[in-house]
């Protein structure tokens, strides 16, 4: 492990390239047919020689015409604490990448934007990256580019196989056990995908509600009868029209479950993934959880050539601009045949918040970390030593909290347990876990989990200033599991990283009053708490939208749907009911400084 120098949240890099190309030729709206006859609306975006060179292409559901050159001479890359942030535009640096000898190619999927409906799309990249290679201004390389769903493009790009897709650069791309799991950890089914929608672009026909499936049909009566969807009157509203809005989030409400058949198609597309790929993804997409935990399930089950990157705790602008001297210093390796060095180093660069810096491993999860416990202990407190089996150690509580409502409160209720101020600085990164011994009073809660570092003065950047506000706390990391959701693959568990089972014949309630063991899994990151700072964990079980639900501050996180009784929880510690987090610490001597690499 080495220490990198550079503070901002982007990656120190070495390889600067320097602009090669002057003017630039502009294709906007080209139409491409599929084998089917459909085509799909690109815009091309090349340097000006009649040189053939290598294309990065771009392509998502998004309107491409917010990539084009008229948005981006009016609205300059915006900081997410920006008003005029919009998190579609990231199909990357149109100027940047020509100059340096890319053809950038930004595409529309098809039945979106000014792409044509209808037909089957399910070999759609494969024909326009074959299609791309053919040109004559393409020497028959190709990559591609961009963040969220234009990562999610590469992936299915790359499943396919053409040919002519040499690597890819996915950042953000989405989950990877995609039709639950990555999208709502721990089985508690979070509302992102309404403010996702506002930025759709797909060509939809909405109708009266339809008829569905026998088998989806008694679902979807049995969501309608569910009183925690009922009280959020968005979600009953989607719930209602039986699939006409909102369709691919109205599955996940009335089947609000994993599969064999989803994990066995996910773990299918690891293997197919089969050219170089650099992962990517930030600390501020534990707030949308696919991004994140996606990221982290394809860098570990993938085998071909990769790299893994996370960046800071901020959102990167947009128009997306981030990091591309990264991105060319991979793709000028595999798509140029230069040698950038990008595969001499360690496969792993991550920002540790707290020490501000970068870092490099060797792996993920680090093969350094040790896994150690903090366990609860009385009067709020938070202690490294375990428990003293037969003794008054850890006698007393449990400590209990009510949660009411958000049909009677909107003050959430918790537990919060502090560690004594550390003697010594103390780097934790990777994977977290809790494992909590609790008792609720009724069928079923969610289990919300919060890490924070309590310090006496902590900078931080909050989303909506422009400069840095002194603030006692920063959340380092969450974690959620529905209670009925808590049994446990064990074969495919580890004490970090608990595999719920998460399926519709695994659930369980829970017996009212009875001490229950819950494993549950954070979301992983890397931080630095400083000496004389706290170690804080707190207990709850709900969140709740406030304002205009997010339209105005990307670092909002959208509710997770609640219960709709007020519940009494019960959290126990001692030898008997050892409740705790488990870190993975990482010794502070065993890393090296690397100097300037700025």
């Amino acid at each position: 492990m080495e220490w990198l120098n550079g503070t901002s949240g982007e990656p120190p890099s070495p390889y600067r390239p320097a602009p090669e190309y002057d003017g630039r030729i502009d294709q906007p709206d080209v139409r491409v047919p599929m084998r089917d006859g459909v085509s799909l609306c690109v815009d091309v975006y090349r340097p000006e020689t009649a040189d053939p060179l290598p294309a990065l292409l771009a392509f998502a559901p998004y309107n491409k015409d917010l990539s084009g050159r008229e948005y981006a001479s009016v609205v300059g890359p915006q900081p997410p604490w920006s008003p005029l942030w919009a998190g579609e535009i990231e199909a990357g640096d149109t100027d940047f990448l020509t100059a340096r000898g890319y053809v950038h190619v930004i595409g529309t999927a098809r039945g979106n934007g000014k792409s044509e409906g209808g037909g089957n799309p399910e070999t759609d990249l494969y024909d326009l990256i074959e299609w791309i290679a053919a040109q004559p201004w393409c020497d028959g390389n190709v990559g591609m580019i961009g963040i969220s769903a234009f990562g999610a493009a590469q992936l299915q790009a790359a499943a396919l196989q053409p040919p002519s897709l040499k690597a890819i650069f996915p950042y953000d791309p989405g989950p990877a056990y995609r039709e639950f799991r990555d999208r709502n950890p721990g089985g508690v089914v979070h509302a992102f995908p309404l403010i996702i929608d506002a930025g759709s672009v797909a060509h939809t026909r909405s109708g009266p509600p339809g008829a569905l499936s026998e088998a989806d049909e008694a679902a979807w009566r049995e969501a309608m009868a569910n009183p925690d969807y009922i009280a959020h009157s968005k979600i009953y509203n989607i719930l209602a029209m039986k699939g006409q809005k909102a369709p691919i989030f109205f599955r996940t409400l009335i089947q609000p479950f994993d599969t064999a058949q989803a994990v066995e198609a996910a773990e299918k597309r690891f293997s197919d993934l089969k050219i170089p790929a650099y992962f990517g993804t930030g600390w501020y997409a534990q707030t949308y959880k696919s991004h994140f935990q996606g990221t982290q399930n394809w860098y570990r089950n993938t085998t071909a050539p990769k790299r893994l990157m996370f960046t800071g705790n901020a959102q990167v602008d947009r128009p997306f601009r981030a990091f591309h001297n990264e991105i060319l210093r991979w793709y000028d390796h595999w798509l140029k045949g230069r040698d950038t060095g990008i595969m001499d180093e360690p496969p792993v660069r991550m920002y540790v918040t707290g020490a501000n810096r970068w870092l490099t491993a060797a792996d993920w999860p680090l093969p350094e970390a040790m896994w150690t416990e903090f366990y609860l202990d009385s009067w709020e407190r938070l202690r490294r030593e375990p428990f003293a089996p037969r003794s008054r150690d850890g006698s007393g509580g449990p400590d209990a909290f009510v949660q009411m409502p958000a049909t009677q409160t909107r003050t959430i209720q918790k537990l919060r347990y502090l560690s004594e101020p550390l003697g010594t600085d103390m780097l934790s990164a990777g994977p977290v876990s809790a494992t909590l011994f609790a008792s609720i009073d009724c069928a079923d809660t969610n289990w919300f989990v919060t890490i924070k570092d309590v310090g006496p003065d902590w900078p931080l950047r909050m989303a909506q200033d422009t400069d840095p506000v002194q603030a006692a706390e920063h959340v380092v990391s969450r974690g959620w599991l529905k209670a009925s959701y808590r049994a446990l693959d064990e074969d495919r568990s580890t004490p970090w990283k608990p595999w719920h089972k998460l399926t519709r014949e695994a659930r369980q309630a829970v017996t009212p009053g009875e001490v229950v063991e819950y494993r549950i899994e954070l979301m992983s990151f890397a931080h630095l708490f400083r000496r004389g700072h706290r170690l804080c964990v707190e207990i709850s079980s709900a969140d709740f939208t406030t304002g205009i639900g997010g339209g105005n501050n990307v670092e909002y996180i959208p509710y997770h749907i609640g219960r709709s009784e007020t519940v009494l929880h019960k959290v126990y510690f001692g030898p008997d009911h050892p409740s705790h987090v488990l870190l993975p610490l990482v010794p502070l001597g065993a890393i090296h400084d690397a100097g300037d690499q700025t």
